[in-house]
């Protein structure tokens, strides 16, 4: 049975699951590493450790496998401290040409209040369940919101309408990788114990906006009062205690595993990781469309997850080294 997560999240939209194509993974090994000097470079150490991953809060979803909480260990391992920008995915497929699966499917889910009148008038399909993700002819990871968009103003904000399998591309090529998740929630908490978020346990210090979430009322009105209706510069608002940019908010961001509620029940407590096939891989930290009155999920602990094959506009990631 397909997994349906308990409330809608901003990042919901997939495409089907059987319609991932061989060609991606052919693009993955075709390309070769030339963007680092060293795979290390730009990137910030971690020492590893024991800490408690998970939450069993209130505010937690159960049914993701948010929890329950347990000790869990890593390695020292090595992440960005931001997630991949524009600019360096621009890089990229300057150097090898690659072809996003958004630009080989030909289309793209972009956020309805993004849609320019124009393009709306060619919209003839919208997410089912999220119907305020617009299926978009055109939109890429360089046309974020359709043929009509660019980039050009926004390099240093994180590349989105990247699926999956466009980011192990991009790793392949740097001789990087995805984050586990147990590393990513490892990196996100920043060396604090068991807290909400990445600076605490409330979502505001002292009135200040500490990330880029939805503020108004989902889906038709966001007020912008943290500065930004759509994406952000990868290095906005204040880092955590491990140096890292929004951990929380922006662009969810690709982990390396299988997604499974069962996350917790069946991955060892040392360096833990999903590999058993599930149809969709995890995402983390939520995104700017992201409200506590339906999603919710910006929270250190909160899980969610896509076909990897799928591309949104609030759908990044970033990169780590063992």
């Amino acid at each position: 049975m397909e997994y349906q997560p308990p409330k809608a999240c901003c990042c919901s939209a997939s495409r089907n699951e059987d319609s991932s194509s061989d060609s991606s993974e052919h693009s993955i090994h075709a390309v070769s590493s030339t963007e680092n000097a060293t795979p290390t470079e730009g990137l910030i150490k971690l020492d590893g450790g024991e800490f408690y991953m998970g939450t069993d809060t209130k505010e937690g979803f159960p049914s993701d496998g948010e929890g329950p909480v347990r000790l869990i260990k890593v390695s020292p391992f090595y992440i960005s401290p931001h997630a991949v920008t524009n600019e360096q995915f621009r890089r990229f497929v300057d150097a090898t040409g690659y072809v996003t699966e958004a630009e080989k499917f030909g289309w793209s889910y972009v956020f309805h209040l993004f849609v320019s009148e124009e393009t709306k008038q060619q919209v003839n399909n919208v997410a089912q369940a999220t119907p305020w993700w617009y299926v978009v002819h055109g939109a890429s990871w360089s046309k974020p919101e359709g043929p009509d968009s660019n980039i050009l103003e926004r390099m240093d904000h994180p590349v989105v309408h990247v699926s999956w399998n466009d980011a192990q591309a991009y790793c392949r090529w740097t001789g990087q990788r995805l984050p586990s998740e147990a590393e990513w929630e490892y990196a996100a908490r920043g060396g604090l114990d068991r807290k909400t978020y990445p600076w605490g346990d409330l979502l505001k210090q002292d009135g200040e906006h500490m990330c880029n979430i939805w503020q108004g009322k989902f889906p038709t009105k966001n007020n912008a009062s943290d500065g930004y209706v759509g994406t952000a510069p990868v290095n906005a608002y204040k880092p955590n205690g491990y140096g890292l940019y929004n951990m929380a908010g922006n662009v969810w961001e690709w982990c390396e595993d299988w997604f499974s509620p069962q996350y917790h029940s069946k991955t060892a407590s040392e360096n833990p990781r999903f590999e058993q096939p599930t149809g969709r891989r995890s995402t983390r930290g939520g995104s700017y469309l992201c409200h506590r009155s339906y999603c919710n999920r910006y929270r250190v602990a909160a899980r969610s997850s896509n076909t990897p094959d799928s591309s949104t506009g609030n759908m990044g990631f970033r990169v780590a080294y063992s």
